[in-house]
């Protein structure tokens, strides 16, 4: 089981059967775990705790909280997929972590209000269609002093190098297009101040491909979807991917998105 499988109806039915994910640009788990870092020290979990992670998957950062909480403490994951349920108690059980799992989504977390110390929510909020619904949600279950973070790409902050300028926005376009909340990034201080919450920090990181690889799966795709849409010809196609397989000879290329991660907090 792939555990950043994008299924359609994972986060939001009404959602586009989005394609794209961070994951397609070789190297980018480095930059992910770095950032993922970053979410736990601002967190900053102490024994005792009760946290939770929207959107858990197989369970890495659950098992994570567990460990920081330790034995009077409570680590949560939501999850709506049955099948990452079941892998994230799997993994839960063979490493022996006290970390509980629970079925649920962004619009639905299935806890009470002011029940969590720590919410975590990673790359769930592009994929959604009401992300000030699921914000306020957020809120709602978090404990007044509680602190949030919530971390997710903008797809507006892509950059493929080299390439025709025209070309290359297309893609672009087509990559935007294709999610269904493209500019998560950038609307999360926004929506989370609206939601009740305080903004305390906002943290970034640009996922950048190894050079080597070129286009990659990414842009591979992308551009394919372009083609199909009649952004592009694929006579245009062909010279990109061609264009970028030149740069990653020579060392001039530059494929990159970002990822923005805001920590706020609930008034007491």
């Amino acid at each position: 089981m792939n555990s950043f499988g994008l299924r359609p109806d994972r986060f939001d039915s009404a959602g586009q059967e989005q394609l794209i994910d961070v994951r397609d640009l070789q190297a980018a788990l480095p930059g992910l775990a770095r950032l993922r870092d970053w979410a736990h020290d601002a967190l900053a979990l102490r024994p005792g705790e009760t946290a939770v992670d929207i959107g858990s998957g197989t369970g890495s950062e659950v098992i994570t909280f567990a460990e920081a909480v330790g034995p009077n403490g409570t680590a949560i994951g939501v999850e709506p997929d049955p099948h990452l349920l079941a892998a994230a108690e799997r993994n839960a059980a063979q490493s022996g972590s006290p970390a509980k799992f629970h079925s649920g989504d962004a619009y639905g977390i299935p806890f009470g209000a002011d029940t969590f110390d720590a919410v975590l929510c990673e790359r769930v909020f592009q994929h959604l269609t009401a992300p000030d619904r699921a914000a306020r949600e957020i809120a709602r279950v978090v404990r007044p002093g509680g602190r949030v973070v919530v971390v997710d790409s903008d797809w507006g902050t892509a950059i493929v190098h080299p390439g025709d300028r025209r070309v290359v926005r297309e893609v672009v376009d087509t990559l935007v297009s294709a999610t269904t909340n493209p500019f998560s990034g950038r609307r999360l201080p926004g929506q989370l101040t609206k939601a009740g919450l305080v903004i305390d920090d906002i943290g970034s990181h640009a996922l950048v491909q190894e050079r080597p690889a070129g286009a990659g799966a990414l842009v591979s795709r992308v551009s394919a979807m372009a083609v199909a849409r009649g952004s592009i010809t694929e006579a245009e196609r062909e010279q990109l991917l061609a264009d970028l397989a030149a740069g990653a000879a020579s060392g001039d290329i530059h494929l990159s998105v970002t990822m923005f991660a805001v920590l706020a907090h609930k008034p007491a």
